[in-house]
């Protein structure tokens, strides 16, 4: 009986002190300044994307990132290109993310924009009511995103596909206010918001 005791002194120890060294690692985040850089890879320095269908995401309101990125994490909106990102981020990292963006200064992208698009797509937004979840200048609010001076083609991609209803976790309020608009109506729309 002291033998088989003796024997398990060893694995006792070594899951012991596996454990030690497994909870701190569990537990880790991964500091602020890391995550923001690998946000800056796709969503642009200062958070002002520089390239083609990635949204910017400077100045947004802070509820509206971290929505989305709950929304990401959880399943209920299945990101591709965010999945590994968003998988493993804590509910603090997230609340300090959507607060880190939301303090940065957006700045228009450098895409050409339209003015005789602009002036019908100020039209279509009075029509719809953009204003009323949006605000006035576009600059979001809670749930609602920033629209002002984001990339032409993010909106025209992310108007499709609510329009489209091929966005997974989408909002169906903003599916129903543009059901049946044309492509030349969410071009107009994304001209107008860019120009902001």
């Amino acid at each position: 009986m002291i033998l088989k005791i003796a024997s398990w002194r060893p694995l006792a120890l070594g899951l012991a002190v596996a454990g030690l060294f497994a909870a701190p690692l569990a537990a880790q985040t991964m500091p602020l300044a890391d995550r923001v850089a690998v946000c800056a890879g796709c969503h642009g320095e200062g958070g002002n994307s520089a390239m083609e269908n990635i949204p910017s995401l400077a100045g947004q309101p802070d509820f509206f990132v971290m929505n989305q990125l709950i929304l990401m994490r959880e399943g209920v909106r299945p990101v591709e290109a965010m999945s590994s990102f968003v998988k493993e981020l804590k509910d603090d990292e997230i609340v300090a993310l959507a607060d880190h963006f939301s303090k940065l200064k957006p700045v228009r992208s450098d895409e050409k924009i339209d003015p005789a698009l602009v002036a019908r797509g100020a039209a279509l937004a009075t029509r719809l009511r953009c204003a009323s979840c949006h605000l006035p200048a576009l600059t979001g609010q809670q749930q609602m995103p920033r629209l002002a001076g984001q990339r032409v083609d993010y909106m025209l991609y992310a108007m499709k596909a609510f329009r489209d209803n091929a966005r997974a976790g989408a909002d169906t309020q903003m599916t129903a206010v543009i059901f049946g608009a044309s492509d030349a109506d969410l071009e107009a729309l994304a001209h107008y918001a860019a120009s902001k």
